[in-house]
């Protein structure tokens, strides 16, 4: 096994293939061989589809041999999370409610990328319907972080994040409906985006008007998340409020960053951050400065938007679960009770206040971008957490973090307000572990976003290596 093939970004991989230099077999062939040396410790993939990798690759080999690719993903392994659709395919949501279920239907995403030509290497972990922000369920084991295997990869997208930054595989699907794509990517040292809301169709859905999950890429470099982009993203009838052409190219760099107008902040005037984090997100921020941005040390004019949100998001979780946790009660966590109780708790009236709170969230949100084009700031307040830790910590910096800020309060303001939000690895801690700093464009303006994450990027030039994956024993995939 190579590992300096397993590192290569997939744009370079794909040049290589469409070159005629690199077999998508001997691809498949690494990325499955690390799948089995390392997802007894990591448990990343609650499903390994060996078959359709193996049948795939084969496929698009001989398509790179008569110079037909069917696109930039041909060829490369990819990951699905374990809460999306995929026909054939076992499909847990991390629950045991669905722990059997195999869905005869893709989801719209999980049907682009299978069409794309792309390696499916199997389902990634998650938390039961993807409703905290580490990786544990009651189905599978618990995904360990790469970095140091007592310790979270975060959540929901954790298995996703976790097989990225150890090389079992180069790019992978997640989703972001309070910053589940953007918190794993952050404390395992990839690159995450959550798109603009509607940017990549979210279908089947229950509640398509809900308005706050967001589909997006993970990858090792900018220009691997922004070529997933193109094959996920585009608008369709399955998802009412989907936008955009599907098929368009996403370019890093096709936005100068020169001029832009750069908001810098450390915790948003409300929040507190580790100091080391916090120092390293402000070297990134003001690297920029010398690629010609202006950098001001802001923070947004906005309330903490903590306690509303904790209402919508809680009675979602009630709604989709109260039934099945009465009926099994011993199938659903204790965090998850919590939150469901919490959750029914509310009134209507209470509801529709958290929503008209929203509103005015994204009004606020809107006017403070009418001075910036891009915000910064950093992705979590601290770097990942021990595995006992639970639904801790709330005290950084020696300071308490309110209970509507838990860890993520820099994360789910923009799954509020739809904005495109990108996450990049911009250091190492003195504990090892990655940081991550978050780009944060005007509403739609993704293109902003991922030019300014490319130019970090390069001004950085931090190529992290694949996660040193700490020994620890292995495990088995199951209950």
């Amino acid at each position: 096994m190579d590992d300096s093939l397993l590192a290569t970004p997939a744009t370079e991989l794909g040049r290589l293939i469409e070159g005629r230099k690199l077999s998508p077999v001997e691809l498949a062939d690494a990325a499955l061989s690390r799948i089995s040396e390392c997802n007894g410790v990591l448990a990343a993939f609650v499903t390994v589809t060996e078959d359709e990798a193996r049948s795939g690759a084969r496929a698009a080999a001989e398509r790179a041999v008569r110079r037909e690719r069917l696109g930039p993903l041909d060829g490369i392994p990819f990951s699905l999370k374990d809460l999306e659709v995929t026909a054939g395919i076992r499909t847990t949501f991390g629950s045991r409610f669905t722990a059997d279920l195999v869905p005869d239907a893709d989801s719209v995403v999980a049907g682009r990328l299978r069409r794309s030509g792309g390696t499916l290497l199997g389902k990634t972990n998650t938390p039961q319907g993807g409703y905290k922000d580490a990786c544990d369920n009651l189905v599978a084991a618990t995904t360990v972080n790469p970095w140091d295997v007592t310790r979270t990869p975060g959540g929901s997208s954790g298995g996703a994040a976790a097989a990225v930054a150890s090389g079992l595989g180069p790019v992978a699907q997640g989703s972001d409906g309070a910053g589940s794509i953007r918190i794993p990517a952050s404390l395992c040292g990839v690159v995450g985006l959550k798109p603009s809301f509607g940017r990549v169709p979210v279908a089947p859905s229950t509640d398509h008007w809900a308005g706050r999950v967001h589909n997006g890429p993970m990858a090792r470099t900018v220009a691997d998340v922004a070529m997933l982009l193109g094959v996920m993203a585009g608008a369709d009838a399955a998802d009412p409020l989907s936008i955009g052409e599907p098929g368009a190219t996403w370019r890093p760099g096709a936005v100068d960053v020169a001029g832009l107008r750069v908001a810098w902040s450390a915790d948003f005037g409300y929040g507190a951050v580790d100091p080391e984090v916090g120092a390293a997100c402000a070297a990134a921020a003001k690297q920029l400065e010398g690629l010609g941005a202006r950098v001001e040390a802001c923070d947004p004019a906005w309330d903490d938007p903590g306690v509303f949100h904790r209402t919508l998001y809680s009675v979602g979780l009630a709604t989709a679960f109260a039934d099945r946790a009465r009926a099994r009660p011993d199938w659903v966590e204790p965090t998850l009770h919590e939150l469901i109780e919490q959750g029914l708790s509310y009134s209507a009236r209470q509801l529709k206040e958290a929503e008209m709170a929203r509103s005015a969230f994204s009004d606020s949100a809107r006017e403070f971008f009418r001075r910036f084009d891009v915000l910064v700031c950093p992705t979590m307040p601290f770097v990942a957490w021990p595995l006992t830790t639970g639904d801790g910590p709330f005290e950084v910096a020696g300071r308490s973090l309110a209970p509507s800020q838990r860890r993520s309060f820099l994360v789910y303001p923009f799954n509020l307000t739809g904005q495109p939000a990108l996450t990049i690895p911009c250091g190492l801690h003195s504990s090892g572990l990655p940081i991550g700093v978050q780009i944060v464009g005007r509403w739609r303006r993704d293109d902003v976003v991922l030019s300014v994450g490319a130019a970090l990027e390069a001004v950085l030039d931090l190529r992290l290596p694949l996660a040193p994956l700490a020994s620890g024993p292995a495990r088995e995939v199951a209950p």
